[in-house]
């Protein structure tokens, strides 16, 4: 089991990576038309997608002792939402060995580490302003 997380949550990554570099590339990420964040079913389907975020971030914040750690971590998953998911799941399947129990991954607690979640935190907030750089610094005609 524990072969098969680590493959699934490699795959979200670069699956995530892939569609995240192609949008990119198509459009900047606060170019999003009116049509389409006016459209219920995408604001519906974002509210879903945060909620699922919130949910994990219990978890995660039951599941690191630090507060700092917990705080960097609900910042991180908000704003790499499935990135840091899957990062998350990954650093604690690898402490694992192939052969033994999930329960350690779901049920123990760890004393949290910054530097990953800051890292990441860090990163976000540049990739957000970058892709807000047309609503910060809008051309002039």
């Amino acid at each position: 089991m524990i072969l098969f997380l680590r493959i699934l949550f490699i795959t979200v990554l670069a699956i995530m990576s892939w569609g995240t570099v192609r949008a990119s590339m198509a459009q900047a990420l606060f170019d999003i038309p009116p049509a389409v964040t006016g459209n219920p079913w995408f604001q519906v389907t974002l509210l879903d997608a945060y909620f699922a975020f919130l949910t994990f971030s219990v978890w995660v914040v039951w599941k690191e002792q630090r507060t700092a750690a917990r705080i960097l971590w609900v910042i991180t998953v908000l704003l790499w939402g499935n990135f840091a998911i899957a990062t998350y799941m990954l650093v604690e399947l690898f402490k694992l060995p192939l052969n033994s129990p999930l329960d350690p991954v779901f049920t123990q607690r760890r004393p949290g580490n910054l530097a990953l979640p800051a890292t990441f935190t860090v990163l976000g907030i540049l990739v957000y302003l970058l892709g807000a750089r047309n609503l910060l610094f809008p051309a002039h005609a």
